[in-house]
């Protein structure tokens, strides 16, 4: 009798359970699906980032680095008073890959190239804007080398 007692209290809390589950559990996982599906089919940020390479990409690198980098690298980042000129061959990605300008850009730089002051953190860029930045450089670069490497030193 107590086994059948003990039966019955068991199977009403799996009852309770699956109650609960049903009032709490589902709804979380059903919304969840639903957000994780808006953001794979575009309703994420990513979304809205520009095409790498793309017109539009180069257009808002350039926008950011005239906004934040041109002061210190110049026009066309030919270099300025502050900052190196990034079309010079020490820049090139064999030398100094993008990592190293996505670092600078988050850590800043001690000078080891230049006699220029330390580059400091660049606060409030995005990683879109980042990398619209470096694709604008390499265009930079690639106008400045006439092609996609800087040419040979004589």
């Amino acid at each position: 009798m107590a086994d059948n007692r003990e039966s019955k209290r068991r199977d009403a809390a799996r009852r309770a359970q699956r109650r609960r589950w049903m009032l709490i559990g589902a709804p979380v996982v059903l919304v969840a699906v639903v957000v994780a599906a808006a953001l794979l089919l575009g309703g994420g940020e990513e979304a809205d980032a520009p095409v790498a390479g793309s017109s539009e990409q180069l257009a808002l690198g350039e926008e950011v680095f005239v906004a934040n980098c041109a002061t210190c690298h110049g026009e066309g980042a030919r270099g300025g008073l502050a900052g190196p000129p990034l079309v010079h061959e020490i820049y090139e990605p064999d030398h100094h890959p993008d990592s190293a300008i996505r670092a600078a850009v988050a850590n800043g730089v001690t000078p080891h190239h230049w006699d220029f002051a330390g580059m400091p953190p660049i606060q409030g860029l995005s990683d879109d804007d980042v990398d619209a930045v470096i694709a604008y450089v390499r265009e930079r670069q690639q106008e400045a080398w006439g092609g996609p490497r800087p040419p040979a030193s004589p």
